[in-house]
């Protein structure tokens, strides 16, 4: 017998390709949309991984022509304002109250002071034989400062003006912020 000629054969495979192919279809069908989506995952990622990559190549020709700054020039703390400034003024509200304790002045900052529990209760509890009307003698208009108003008038005081503002606001608002800030204060003016 005879081979019959190429395209011949070429149609007979590629009839018999196409049944295949038809059998196949129901299960192929069903794996499809899973199929489509991990290519299109796959096609993302290597797009991210070029992305990328030209990112890293695009730094590195900026940093040849330019240094990198570790801090960006918009970027501005208080400290840098205020070189003198103690992060001890800064208290939230709900950080417990520090108790001013009189160190003697001999006694280095780093040294720890034992703090009887008897005058802790002491210096939280208002005197009650003092007058409960009238602003502070240290600072007219302080009931009406925020936090952040006390805060930044709170350098230009002294331990006894800082003593008379905190015995003021635990005798009448006794808000818990203004009270720890004022403690804290003492304490910081006291051990200088």
């Amino acid at each position: 017998m005879s081979p019959l000629p190429l395209p011949v054969r070429l149609a007979a495979g590629l009839a018999a390709t196409a049944v295949d192919q038809a059998r196949k279809l129901p299960t192929q069908l069903a794996e499809l949309p899973v199929t489509v989506a991990s290519r299109a995952l796959q096609m993302s990622m290597r797009v991210q991984q070029h992305v990328t990559e030209l990112a890293i190549k695009g730094d590195e020709v900026f940093a040849s022509i330019r240094p990198v700054t570790d801090t960006p020039p918009w970027a501005r703390f208080d400290e840098d304002d205020d070189v003198d400034r103690n992060d001890d003024d800064d208290v939230p509200a709900d950080v417990p109250v520090d108790v001013p304790v009189d160190v003697p002045a001999d006694v280095p900052p780093d040294v720890p002071v034992e703090i009887d529990e008897a005058d802790v209760a002491q210096a939280l509890t208002p005197d009650p034989a003092a007058s409960g009307s009238g602003p502070p003698p240290v600072m007219p208009g302080y009931d009406e400062l925020t936090l952040a108003q006390l805060r930044a008038k709170l350098r230009t005081l002294s331990v006894e003006q800082l003593g008379a503002l905190l015995e003021h606001e635990q005798r009448h608002q006794n808000r818990a912020a203004f009270v720890t800030m004022l403690g804290n204060r003492i304490t910081t003016v006291r051990s200088r």
